[in-house]
């Protein structure tokens, strides 16, 4: 009994011997690598959604140590605007 692992998108079947079918393969894969590096919206879905999960798991594990990132970070959020303010209105 044999499982296939599916192959990502962007890899080239094994044993393809006819050439044409070859060089098409790998043009899909090589529009299909160019379409994954170049999709903006999807990475920053992507590196949004880990960055939810690790906030997450740091708040289950550690909820003292995320509610004082969260006071820490809007704190600095705070001096940066105050910041701004000042410099723009000297």
């Amino acid at each position: 009994m044999s499982t296939e692992i599916p192959a990502p998108r962007t890899a080239v079947p094994l044993g393809i011997t006819d050439p044409v079918e070859r060089a098409r393969a790998e043009l899909k894969a090589a529009l299909s690598a160019i379409e994954e590096k170049t999709n903006v919206p999807k990475r920053v879905a992507r590196a949004t959604d880990r960055g939810v999960t690790a906030a997450r798991r740091f708040h289950r594990e550690n909820p003292t140590g995320a509610v004082a990132a969260a006071a820490g970070i809007a704190v600095a959020a705070g001096l940066v605007v105050w910041g701004f303010v000042r410099l723009y209105t000297r």
